[in-house]
């Protein structure tokens, strides 16, 4: 497939409200996301850019300090760099509120500390950073937002975030199923209680209750309400992820080996969860028209790799960006990198 000139790109996705932006760390997908974002924005189009990157690059690509909440980069441009440390924290804090709403009291300082060295446990950062972005995502819409788009992390961080949805949504059900049951025998329990109660002091009150039936289960059902809330907000981001009128992934690769051995890995995994790439940005492209023999040979090097990238990503369209003299920064510079008239 021949390269598009990149101001298609910026037309292609100019109706898909949500564009992941993922590929090898150091390729580039921070200016790129920031690149479309800011070229949105400078076309009236409400945008909200998030970066999951821990790296932390999109402030200092947009030249603009960034933190975990929503920061306005200029009237029609929002940003946020979601910060692990501060969601994973925000994220054991609420499961520790579920926990007291039903648990022991005598219980809680043991929960405490296995929830404190939970924080480090494996999967734990990136459950409380796919539910940060479920949230994001399913909120963008409400907020007015016409683009959200999400500069990840390198490629194998971004492939299980975006599987993930189903993944938690699976073990959400084993949750309930489990609340569930419990919930049937802690019915039983409390009927044969109230019974001997009854049976016991019939000569005092024929109709004493369990004191403590409806209040725990009053507690049991707040905990079941949070893990159905968060069962449908997996969903919803499942369904958004899978529409590809809504949603579009767009990697990005160098012409370099390493590069498009992990692009072909990750369209591989993509294609087997039913996530198609939108389109394959080339960056950092040198223009073959080189007086330097170092410079000539490095083009000439990438000609030869573009001959694979065409011939291994038949199916997708592929968008080039060259080699700029200067780092782009900044919203107006990083917008003119896709717009049709600096072309």
């Amino acid at each position: 497939m021949a390269l598009h000139p990149l101001p298609a790109l910026v037309e292609q996705l100019a109706t898909q409200p949500i564009i992941f932006i993922g590929g090898k760390g150091g390729v580039g997908k921070t200016t790129t996301a920031a690149a479309l974002a800011s070229y949105y924005a400078n076309q009236g189009k409400k945008t909200l850019i998030v970066s999951t990157d821990p790296a932390h690059s999109l402030g200092d690509v947009l030249n603009v300090p960034l933190k975990n909440q929503k920061t306005v980069v200029t009237p029609y441009l929002d940003a946020i760099e979601l910060n692990p440390d501060i969601i994973v924290d925000e994220h054991f804090a609420q499961v520790e509120r579920t926990i007291t709403s039903y648990a022991n009291p005598d219980m809680m300082p043991k929960i405490r500390e296995h929830l404190r060295l939970s924080k480090s446990a494996p999967g734990a950062q990136e459950a409380a950073m796919l539910e940060s972005m479920c949230q994001h995502l399913v909120a963008a819409a409400d907020a007015g937002y016409e683009h959200i788009i999400f500069d990840t992390a390198p490629t194998g961080h971004t492939l299980r975030l975006l599987v993930l949805p189903e993944m938690m949504g699976a073990w959400t059900d084993g949750l309930l199923a489990q609340q569930r049951r419990q919930a049937k025998l802690r019915s039983v329990a409390n009927h044969l209680d109230s019974h001997n109660i009854n049976s016991s002091q019939n000569d005092i009150n024929k109709d004493v209750p369990n004191p403590f039936a409806e209040k725990k289960s009053d507690r049991w059902e707040q905990a079941v309400s949070v893990l159905e809330k968060r069962k449908q907000l997996f969903r919803q981001s499942g369904l958004l992820l899978h529409d590809h009128a809504k949603t579009a992934i767009v990697l990005v690769m160098t012409a370099d080996v390493l590069p498009l051995a992990e692009t072909k890995r990750a369209i591989e995994q993509l294609e087997d969860s039913k996530l198609m790439p939108a389109a394959i940005v080339i960056n950092q492209l040198i223009l073959p028209t080189q007086s330097d023999a170092f410079w000539r040979h490095r083009a000439e090097r990438q000609q030869q790799l573009m001959q694979d990238i065409e011939q291994n990503f038949t199916h997708y369209p592929l968008y080039p960006i060259y080699l700029q003299q200067t780092d782009v920064r900044g919203t107006d510079a990083l917008s003119a990198l896709v717009s049709p008239a600096s072309q």
